[in-house]
């Protein structure tokens, strides 16, 4: 069974566009267009196009294209804030919130036409945000899927709390956990591919599999093929084995 993925993109849709003309190029080589594209979350914040990303991605679904698009922590809090100006996500720290500078709300905003909104009150803001960003996005955003499950592979962006079946995890758990999955070395019955925790490179495990290569701090966009439980990176020159 074959699966390919796509690591946090935070807003970056020309890296977006060129790790799908990779995907592109395997399909071509190998003869499978069929097999699905996994987007592991954090299509938003801290990069320069969140609202380019998310149109282009809702966009190519709406065509047929055989994407799933899981939802990250960035875009719970994105749309959160859309639905309450005094949402603060369970996950944050409490002197936290989306448009603090570390969490880069402000630039997902930006890219609506919104000016300085990490600069003035937050009142105004909020309604010029409501006012700009499509119900669609909204919608978009809101309604997508925490994991998926292909053969021997899940799919998550953060993680999973372990031992607790697939349909007892909490959301915070899956689009937030760190401690308690990270330092976790069982097997979890299935290979965990994931991403929220930014590292220089993707990077193999044994259990689990995180391929969030820091695109949002001016890393490189990792994409992958999974076929079965075995991992390649896809790069210019092809398909490069990632083992642990």
């Amino acid at each position: 069974m074959r699966t390919y993925a796509i690591g946090d993109i935070h807003g970056h849709i020309g890296l977006l566009t060129e790790v799908h003309a990779r995907i592109a190029a395997d399909r071509a080589r190998t003869g499978d267009a069929t097999a699905p594209v996994v987007h592991l979350g954090d299509l938003v914040d801290r990069g320069p196009d969140s609202a380019g990303v998310i149109e282009y991605l809702r966009k190519g679904i709406e065509a047929g294209e055989p994407w799933i698009v899981l939802k990250g922590n960035h875009d719970r809090m994105f749309y959160s804030f859309l639905d309450d100006i005094r949402y603060h996500d369970p996950g944050l720290r409490s002197d936290l919130g989306w448009l603090h500078p570390r969490l880069g709300g402000a630039a997902t905003l930006a890219s609506y036409g919104i000016a300085n909104p990490g600069d003035r009150p937050l009142a105004p803001v909020h309604q010029e945000a409501l006012a700009a960003v499509p119900q669609a996005h909204r919608v978009f955003l809101e309604t997508r899927p925490t994991w998926v499950r292909r053969g021997d592979v899940l799919f998550v962006h953060a993680g999973i709390r372990p031992g607790v079946p697939m349909q007892a995890q909490s959301e915070d758990d899956l689009v937030w956990i760190r401690q308690g999955f990270l330092d976790d070395p069982r097997d979890h019955g299935f290979l965990v591919v994931h991403g929220h925790t930014a590292l220089d490179a993707p990077t193999h495990y044994g259990n689990r599999v995180n391929i969030d290569s820091s695109a949002a701090y001016g890393g490189p966009l990792t994409s992958v093929v999974i076929e079965g439980r075995d991992v390649f990176r896809l790069t210019e020159a092809g398909r490069v084995p990632l083992v642990p």
